[in-house]
């Protein structure tokens, strides 16, 4: 029996070559060569909880934000004499629908990850980032029919805030359908358990959390506008 040392820099790991040649420390039985228990880098890693703690910072940063554009608005609404009500485009109650229907369709796939089904899994992750790619372009509609109204930027404060929160909201949620579409990347390693799924698990808290917060947003301009 020969004896053989698996080498990463810095990290020496013995290992046993049996006659078959086969490495006791990277058989088949590893990860990623179809059996055992999976394979884990060597080295230090970044504990699942860290990344959980980091999306809720920073969630809590974009709530400030929106709660201090929130506070100018109704400041500004207060101490402007020409501030103009208008109605609000009727897409975006159906572009509320739609991104509702996405974080529903997030907890079906996560349904089928935890039931081990990856093709299941793939499919509502997709038609997640469908209807996260609707809601983004009924806003651009909804945007457009404002403008046609004549609500530039610079005709009234009002027009100006919406526009500025529902395209902060859309900025925050694109970072969302980015995180989405490295998702479907991996997904079918993160169905096979070959990955960690703590970028689902951050990326669905991310997800919910927009969809809260533009519910939030359409309640202050239906009140305010």
């Amino acid at each position: 029996m020969v004896f053989a040392t698996k080498t990463k820099p810095g990290i020496e790991i013995p290992g046993k070559i049996d006659d078959s040649g086969r490495s006791g420390n990277g058989g088949p039985g590893d990860k990623g060569f179809g059996g055992g228990e999976p394979f884990e880098p060597l080295g230090w890693s970044v504990p699942p909880g860290a990344y959980v703690a980091a999306i809720w910072v920073g969630m809590a940063s974009i709530a400030i934000f929106f709660a201090g554009i929130s506070s100018a608005l109704i400041m500004r609404e207060g101490s402007s004499p020409g501030w103009a009500h208008f109605n609000l485009p009727r897409i975006l109650y159906g572009n509320t629908v739609v991104l509702l229907l996405s974080s529903l369709t997030f907890e079906i796939s996560r349904k089928w990850l935890n039931a081990g089904l990856g093709r299941r899994f793939r499919i509502w992750l997709s038609a997640t980032l469908i209807l996260g790619l609707i809601f983004i372009t009924g806003q651009f509609f909804a945007w457009k029919e404002v403008r046609a109204r004549g609500g530039h930027v610079d005709f009234n404060p009002s027009r100006a805030f919406f526009y500025l929160l529902t395209a902060a909201h859309g900025l925050h949620l694109l970072a969302g359908i980015i995180a989405l579409i490295y998702l479907l990347t991996q997904a079918q390693y993160i169905a096979l358990g070959i990955k960690r799924n703590t970028a689902f698990n951050v990326t669905a808290i991310y997800w919910h959390f927009m969809s809260v917060l533009w519910i939030y947003l359409l309640i202050l301009l239906v009140w305010r506008f």
